[in-house]
């Protein structure tokens, strides 16, 4: 698929948003990338609609090549998510090509997380023990039929998680009777973050040993919201104020 600047939003950088785009920066006259050509068709062709393929032509599309930092072609950038996730310039072997394809797929793990249900869960958790999106809802769903201990020994396979610790801390409050916090989680269960992260930040003031705990359950509910959500933006800033 030829793609021009006017193209290339939907394209490339909304449609992969639901596949991944590999698209190959090239000219006629370079004859590097009438090599490459047919073997990045061939390894897209054999995914079977899993990855797409678009060719822009940097003489016709010179912004677009500039926007992108084209300076040698040809130049392979894959897009998932409308940003790029990886990239080679130059001609490469059939293989080399294969693999970087075959790196765009999702893994067994990632289709299993999706499904999202215990047993799928429990399989990426096996795949790959570290993998936080499926420690935490796996954990979740064990803590809500009274298996606490097998949660936590899930969420303790996962370095460096904030979701994951901020959910064991949550674990370590619900089994006290001071502070009460059950108004707070149980906003949360229900998917009312707003008010929540607001009771759980009003509860540091009177906290006394229980301060980083709560600042653990917040971090976490945060890391789960994500970078670009206001929510976890303007709670980040309140949080901030109740502890300094």
């Amino acid at each position: 698929m030829d793609v021009t600047e006017q193209t290339f939003e939907t394209a490339v950088l909304e449609r992969s948003k639901e596949v991944p785009v590999v698209v190959d920066f090239w000219a006629e006259w370079c004859g590097p990338c009438r090599q490459l050509g047919p073997i990045l068709e061939r390894a897209i062709a054999e995914q079977g609609g899993k990855v797409e393929l678009a060719k822009v032509d940097t003489d016709s599309n010179q912004q677009l090549a500039r926007a992108f930092g084209i300076q040698g072609i040809p130049a392979v950038k894959a897009f998932k998510d409308g940003k790029v996730v990886s990239e080679f310039v130059g001609a490469q072997p059939s293989q080399a090509v294969e693999r970087f394809v075959q790196a765009l797929l999702p893994s067994e793990a990632d289709a299993l997380v999706a499904h999202g249900d215990e047993q799928s869960l429990r399989r990426a958790v096996e795949l790959e023990p570290t993998r936080a999106d499926a420690a935490v809802p796996l954990a979740r769903l064990l803590r809500a039929r009274g298996d606490t201990e097998s949660a936590v020994a899930v969420l303790e396979r996962v370095p460096g998680s904030f979701a994951a610790d901020g959910l064991l801390a949550r674990f370590a409050l619900e089994g006290e009777e001071e502070p009460d916090l059950s108004d707070a989680f149980a906003a949360l269960d229900a998917g009312d973050h707003q008010r929540g992260l607001d009771l759980l930040i009003e509860a540091l003031a009177t906290a006394n040993g229980a301060k980083d705990e709560i600042r653990r359950v917040v971090v976490g509910v945060l890391d789960e919201l994500g970078a670009d959500s206001e929510l976890a933006r303007a709670a980040r800033r309140r949080l901030a104020s109740a502890l300094y």
